[in-house]
């Protein structure tokens, strides 16, 4: 697949280096869900990544598109050779990206599984600790994009929604079927994803933030351009606008504003993430990994996390306003 149809990882914030280590660094009652957002560092790691796998006494299991990352890798046998039980679902279609962390992984004796074929690609990006914690991304673990990309990690302890996350995992990392559970705060692909999408864009009563690799979905696109049209102050930061003309001219048209990033070698807008009605008492925030396309929504098996965190919601929405602030206009 080109550049523009694969997945990747990357982005940026020192600060939130802290905030995501924290959620795993701190005890919490058991009881107390948290949400915690931060940017891909750009630079040659993802050390928040690395400490959260490292953290790891008990259980971790990943679904992973794109794992290309030589640290991480030897993290997680790091992680198997300590008494740990990993395990790894990579995607069956990405093998000449994923083939040499499959063998380091099966070599050291981790459990690691090509993803089913019942899904077009298996484009989660997802990792759970010891059972209890969840960090859903919107990148890749692939070294070589994290300088250049601009994605998205939020933790979650929320006890339901590990459970379905985990629940979903044992299915695939069998390959059988199940009907994913949305917790408290989830939505996926192939099953809710359009509709949870929809239910945030139509309830911005205000504003929305749109940030996306991809944006072809006739009916989250027609949505956005709804919501410009009853007075909504609509903006979109976009990869290559170019590629979504009709798209990008509709936005436009219905009162919005549209920015991109078009550089093969330069920054890329690989985050899939949209804030509503920052700020607000109606705000909600999501990030995950399904792309605005009608194959991400209807094929794939994806996962995002649909919150009304205000520290998540700030960590997306000031990278967002930097992107948007730096784009140019479509």
């Amino acid at each position: 697949m080109s550049r523009k149809g694969r997945s990747r990882a990357t982005a940026t914030a020192t600060v939130a280096l802290a905030a995501g280590a924290a959620l795993f660094a701190t005890a919490l009652p058991a009881h107390a869900a948290s949400y915690t957002a931060f940017t891909f560092t750009l630079g040659s790691s993802e050390p928040t990544i690395y400490n959260f796998i490292n953290s790891a006494t008990k259980t971790l299991d990943m679904t992973m598109y794109e794992l290309s990352d030589t640290t991480a890798v030897n993290d997680l046998i790091a992680r198997k050779k300590a008494g740990v039980t990993v395990r790894v679902i990579l995607d069956e279609k990405e093998t000449s990206t994923n083939s040499s962390a499959y063998s380091a992984l099966k070599n050291a004796g981790v459990g690691v599984v090509y993803s089913s074929t019942s899904y077009v690609y298996t484009h989660q990006k997802t990792i759970t600790v010891d059972g209890a914690t969840s960090l859903v991304l919107t990148g890749n673990l692939t070294s070589k994009y994290y300088s250049t990309s601009r994605d998205y990690g939020v933790f979650d302890n929320d006890a339901n929604d590990v459970a379905a996350i985990e629940k979903v995992f044992n299915a695939d990392y069998a390959h059988t079927s199940v009907t994913p559970g949305d917790g408290d705060n989830l939505l996926w692909s192939p099953t809710d994803a359009q509709t949870r999408l929809l239910s945030v864009i139509n309830g911005a009563t205000k504003t929305l933030d749109v940030e996306e690799e991809e944006f072809s979905d006739s009916a989250v696109v027609n949505a956005i351009a709804a919501r410009a049209k009853a007075g909504v102050k609509v903006r979109v930061v976009l990869e290559t606008p170019g590629s979504y003309s009709s798209e990008v001219s509709q936005i436009k048209s219905a009162g919005g504003t549209v920015v991109g990033y078009s550089s093969s070698t330069g920054f890329y807008i690989h985050a899939k993430a949209i804030v509503a009605d920052y700020g607000l008492s109606t705000q909600k925030v999501e990030a995950g990994s399904m792309n605005i396309t009608s194959n991400s929504l209807g094929n794939n098996r994806e996962l995002g996390i649909i919150l009304t965190d205000s520290g998540v919601a700030g960590t997306i929405e000031t990278a967002f306003n930097s992107d948007y602030a730096g784009g140019t206009p479509a």
